[in-house]
């Protein structure tokens, strides 16, 4: 293969995890004497062989809860919700698609159609040519590791196009010749559970090929045992859930050979894969020394609030080992979220909030859900005491004393709550550490200021603080550098207990279910559930029922906090195609009353802005363009060529 390599590069992107060397983009493009720069020569080389790997591994995005407002995975679903005043400056184009402006015209920050099939075709070549050179510290078993690395992100590649568009022009194990004729590259969508069925065989045979920790610490990020397990398993979970199986919505979607994209007959043994899937990644990584972040309060038991605000802060060098997909590039957008998150004091643009939604949805202290009589849970009025649990933690981001929680004068909406909900949202008077001080969101409080720059402000009364260092200055640059990661060990976890409860209407195994659901619990300091009968006073336990209803609701409910701001509820309303029943998704949106100037004002629940849901948001639509250049393709479901008209 003597290809021209500037018919092959279009972009390169180094500082993704590829430790051994980098180059810059630029040293591709080199020319040798009297010739331009060919494959073999790149494969003759060992640093321009690490360049090359290092480009195939653009395929990992960076992580999600750092580029909000590149993507907006986070911004499509209803946990985080971006000032809609910034749409003058959304680089994705997310802001105007929530609101009910999508069309098949529309462009989106993701870009997956465009650049996965460019990773994926150097992933295949790089396969293909790569070689050993043993006399340039590039032994064999080097070489094997990156194939199988490869092997994963292809395979990752092709994932991420299916899980966002579901029907995909699919041609796998394939690299067009130099003298390819044009409607080679004309191919139909393949049906979806035949990607499916191929990554999870090159996922699983990487996956077992690699090993689970790097002995050497500079290959810290590259693809090892656990993130390809990682993947697989939710991937497999997707694909046994509501949306791809058995759903009728698609019994008319078919591909340009009349083959139904998606199977329209419910597979129930796709959930037994699932919890398989699920297991063998928790024991592998079990196995490795992967475990729930956990730091240890002064009553001896684990300390909540410390272990749910450094899970996101501490790196796997510093003993935070639950992450299981670290993301080693990125930098500049854990930046870009800082800024959005902070207050303008402190050089932010202080508009990436939250939604009541999922203010509502945190438990109480006592574990209970806020619309549960028994939870303690009461709206109005402001709290006379200090709520101070400093019997259990060290944290001192509540008020500024290690160990209190809310002072005196807290709107009781936000008093007795659970420790994941103080390290997850920035509400009026909770403390701002960076500052020494309360935050003060009524209109034209000192976070709340709409007339010089009206937006950077807080359209509903709140800020994400979830995976933010509370003491990070984006003013003075004093920022901490720190891990990104896309997923940790309790997405697997509660991944494995809704795949029990589904795939087995079985008492005993909904029992292991919970156990898994419990382990998450624990950590953050909530009362643990039960089949058995139990006092209401029970200070470690909560009765439920042993019915799959029952269980599938505290999964559901124990995700949407946990998980929540990490990229996790889009993923999850859309398989269990929840969006269009969810009243924030498709309806008014509401908080606090951000134009309110005292007490009496602010502190009522208010509509701040009314989205649109439509059920071909489902998945992401072919852009027009691309739909128009291929007549092999068929539209995603239910986007239709009229709405541009």
């Amino acid at each position: 293969m003597k290809t021209n390599i500037k018919s092959l590069l279009v972009a390169c992107f180094l500082g993704s995890g590829i430790a051994a060397t980098t180059i810059s983009c630029s040293d591709y493009l080199d020319k040798e004497p009297d010739t331009e720069l060919t494959t073999e020569m790149v494969f003759d080389n060992r640093d321009k062989v690490y360049s090359w790997l290092s480009y195939v591994y653009n395929i990992i995005h960076n992580p999600d809860k750092w580029a909000l407002t590149a993507d907006g995975y986070e911004v499509f679903a209803d946990d985080i919700t971006p000032s809609m005043r910034w749409q003058q400056w959304d680089w994705g184009g997310v802001i105007p698609k929530i609101m009910g402006q999508w069309t098949i015209n529309s462009t989106w920050g993701g870009n997956l159609w465009h650049m996965m099939p460019r990773y994926i075709r150097h992933g295949y070549i790089f396969n293909n040519m790569v070689k050993a050179m043993p006399d340039h510290e590039l032994p064999q078993s080097e070489i094997d590791n990156m194939k199988n690395e490869v092997k994963f992100l292809c395979a990752y590649a092709w994932w991420q196009m299916a899980e966002n568009y579901g029907g995909i022009p699919f041609k796998p194990d394939y690299i067009a010749p130099t003298d390819f004729t044009l409607s080679e590259l004309m191919v139909g969508q393949s049906k979806f559970d035949d990607v499916v069925d191929y990554c999870d065989q090159q996922m699983l045979e990487a996956a077992m090929a690699l090993p689970a920790v790097y002995d050497d610490p500079s290959k810290y990020g590259r693809i090892n045992r656990i993130m390809a397990l990682t993947v697989r398993s939710r991937m497999l979970l997707f694909a046994a859930s509501p949306l791809v199986n058995g759903n009728q919505w698609y019994v008319n979607y078919v591909n340009d050979k009349g083959e139904q994209i998606f199977n329209t007959t419910y597979d129930h043994n796709k959930w037994i894969k699932a919890v398989e899937a699920c297991k063998l990644c928790i024991d592998e990584a079990e196995r490795a020394g992967y475990a729930l972040y956990v730091e240890m309060g002064p009553n001896g038991k684990p300390d909540p609030f410390m272990s749910t605000y450094n899970v996101h802060i501490k790196r796997w060098s510093e003993g935070n080992h639950e992450i299981t997909f670290p993301v080693t590039k990125g930098n500049s957008y854990r930046d870009t979220f800082l800024r959005t998150a902070s207050v303008r004091e402190y050089g932010g643009g202080n508009g990436l909030g939250v939604y009541q939604g999922l203010v509502d949805a945190f438990f109480m202290k006592n574990g209970l859900p806020i619309t549960d009589p028994n939870s303690g849970y009461t709206e109005e009025g402001f709290s006379t005491v200090v709520d101070d649990r400093s019997d259990e933690t060290t944290w001192e981001y509540g008020t500024g004393v290690s160990g209190e929680v809310t002072s005196r004068g807290t709107y009781n909406m936000y008093c007795n709550r659970e420790p994941r909900f103080y390290n997850a949202v920035s509400f009026h008077g909770s403390w701002l550490a960076v500052g020494n001080r309360k935050y003060n969101f009524f209109l034209n409080g000192r976070d709340n200021i709409q007339t010089s720059s009206p937006h950077d402000s807080p359209q509903n009364g709140y800020l994400v603080r979830k995976s933010l260092n509370v003491l990070d200055n984006y003013l003075t640059g004093a920022i901490t550098d720190r891990q990104g990661f896309t997923y940790r060990l309790a997405f697997t976890y509660l991944d494995y207990a809704e795949a029990l409860n589904e795939a087995y209407d079985d008492g005993g195994r909904r029992a292991e279910a919970i156990q898994y659901v419990n382990r998450i619990r624990e950590r953050a300091g909530v009362r643990k559930y039960t089949f058995d009968p139990v006092e209401l006073t029970d200070q470690e336990f909560i009765h439920i029922d042993n019915t799959q209803a029952e269980v599938r609701r505290v999964v559901r409910a124990e995700r949407r906090v946990e998980l929540c701001c990490e990229n996790n509820r889009w993923y999850d309303i859309r398989r269990w195609m929840e969006a269009e029943n969810l009243p924030e998704m498709c309806g008014d949106d509401w908080g606090m009353n951000a134009q309110g100037r005292n007490q009496s004002e602010f502190f009522q629940r208010t509509v701040f802005q009314t989205r649109v849901w439509k059920r071909q948001y489902y998945w992401m639509p072919i852009y027009i363009d691309e739909y128009e250049k291929n007549p092999n393709l068929r539209e995603a479901p239910f986007w239709v060529i009229e709405e541009e008209e």
